[in-house]
């Protein structure tokens, strides 16, 4: 049997009943959504101070920093998940995969940006800061170029941490501990 509904617990006064995500700048045409989440002070902090959108850097850092993270994370997975994971070649298989892994997102990048892709849109993100970097060929070139020397560099460093990690502990001692 059915149980009526009670319409006294459905307020309009109610927080659990008010709307939550709404059309961006609230004009029904725009595909945007404004989330509590996508439209909160901290998330578009962390985005615009991500060197995708932050302001006031080159082109060239831009890429190095993006391509510095992607190349030194990138290692922990083919290292220690790859085939050779319990072998002695583990790390420097690792190292080469990443460097494969990096050159092909250059390729990618080179590709994408050759295609004539679309200017940026600001979002609720971003707030409308949208660099000039995603904007021109020359300045995404200089992005792809950063993008490879900052890829390579951060396997290498990945890859040095990696292999020297017994001396490292040694010389801070009981602080890995």
């Amino acid at each position: 049997m059915a149980q009526a509904i009670d319409a006294s617990k459905n307020r309009p006064g109610d927080p659990r009943n008010q709307e939550v995500v709404f059309p961006a700048g609230r004009d029904p045409q725009n595909s945007n959504l404004e989330t509590p989440v996508n439209s909160s002070g901290l998330v578009k902090w962390f985005i615009n101070n991500l060197p995708a959108y932050r302001p006031g850097i080159t082109d060239m850092r831009r890429g190095l920093e993006v391509g510095m993270a992607h190349g030194y994370w990138v290692l922990g997975p083919f290292t220690k998940l790859g085939p050779l994971r319990d072998t002695d070649v583990a790390n420097i298989a690792g190292l080469i995969s990443t460097l494969g892994m990096v050159a092909i997102m250059t390729a990618t990048m080179a590709l994408y940006s050759a295609s004539n892709p679309p200017q940026p849109v600001a979002t609720t993100t971003t707030g409308g800061q949208v660099p000039s970097t995603f904007k021109s060929p020359e300045s995404w070139n200089n992005y792809i170029s950063g993008f490879l020397i900052g890829g390579v560099g951060g396997a290498v460093f990945a890859y040095f941490v990696l292999t020297n990690i017994a001396i490292i502990k040694n010389v801070f001692g009981g602080l890995f501990s």
